[in-house]
């Protein structure tokens, strides 16, 4: 444990500049859109982006960041949740429809759209990006080049919003589904997630060599370290659909009801 807390104070100044920029360009546009269009935004917009940014710079700078690169495999997958099950459907949360449906024009840019953004599709390619970087070679890869981490990270981010958008999408264009439609969307949206983390968590052999050099900064071995990785992503894949289901169960009553 000592070493870990040594870890968390050596690592609170590593910043990463691309994460700053990219953080920075994002709140600006979003301000930018809200001043041009001569509206302020709800409280639950501006926390929703608020939120989504924190958790950008939290994961992505610092002690956690440090960790998932260097030290602990269960570390990324903590980064890999909020990266998923948090920042997207906050970043959903954040943008009106209007803001949504002028990114996405008429034309091939918006076919697309509506079509990579059905329940079908939209699964579809999180399952793919979800299962793909965790697969050993992969993820290995991510590891050891830098550039490859970057869109480990962006493509995982890409396909969770195209996977929560059948839920929580504003836009007009490329609507959210109907509510029943959206129970049992739910309900296949934690398979991916949850086959992922029975493939690392009954893993027999070490997946991920990297780790069986990486400093120990806990009484883990590197097999322990990533059965905690799997079982850290087990329980989110479940609780997190669940707590959506709920939601959306409640306004689904409210809307009959009215």
């Amino acid at each position: 444990m000592s070493d870990l807390l040594t870890v968390f104070a050596g690592t609170w100044a590593a910043v990463h500049l691309d994460v700053i920029a990219g953080v920075g360009l994002l709140a600006g546009a979003w301000t930018g859109a809200w001043l041009a269009r001569g509206e302020r935004p709800s409280a639950g917009e501006a926390t929703s982006l608020a939120g989504a940014l924190v958790a950008l710079l939290v994961m992505l700078n610092g002690p956690v960041h440090e960790l998932s690169d260097r030290y602990l495999f269960s570390a990324h997958m903590v980064q890999h949740l909020v990266l998923t099950l948090v920042v997207p459907p906050l970043l959903l949360l954040a943008t009106p429809g209007w803001m949504i449906d002028a990114l996405v024009a008429r034309g091939p840019l918006g076919r697309l759209t509506r079509a990579a953004t059905r329940p079908v599709p939209a699964l579809g390619v999180y399952t793919i990006a979800l299962v793909g970087w965790h697969l050993p070679a992969a993820y290995a890869l991510a590891l050891e080049v830098h550039g490859w981490h970057v869109v480990q990270h962006l493509t995982l981010m890409a396909a969770a919003t195209l996977a929560w958008w059948p839920v929580l999408g504003r836009s007009a264009r490329a609507p959210r589904i109907a509510y029943g439609a959206q129970i049992l969307y739910l309900f296949a949206f934690g398979v991916p997630m949850t086959a992922v983390a029975a493939m690392i968590t009954g893993a027999e052999d070490l997946l991920y060599p990297f780790y069986a050099t990486a400093p120990r900064v806990l009484d883990l071995t590197p097999l322990a370290d990533q059965r905690l990785g799997g079982v850290l992503m087990w329980v989110p894949a479940a609780v997190v659909p669940l707590l959506a289901f709920t939601v959306v169960f409640f306004r689904w009553a409210a809307a009959e009801a009215e």
